[in-house]
């Protein structure tokens, strides 16, 4: 099924970047890409991934971070 052109049942692989939460292409992502802690991470553009290698935990902690 398409939604506006889009297949909904796809089973496209995605990440979500760490820093704004927006779901990013893991094969194509447009801010590219930052290792941290053996892990990879993946960006929706180059200031996240910028804001984000400043200060990983800072963007870590608050994506783990359940409210109250």
């Amino acid at each position: 099924m398409k939604v506006l052109g889009v297949n909904i049942f796809s089973k496209k692989n995605v990440e979500i970047d760490p820093v704004c939460r927006m779901e990013v292409d893991p094969a194509n992502p447009p801010g590219g890409k930052h290792d941290y802690n053996d892990k990879a991470y993946y960006f929706c553009s180059p200031g996240c991934r910028v804001s984000f290698s400043k200060d990983p935990e800072k963007f870590l902690k608050s994506a783990t971070a359940h409210p109250m």
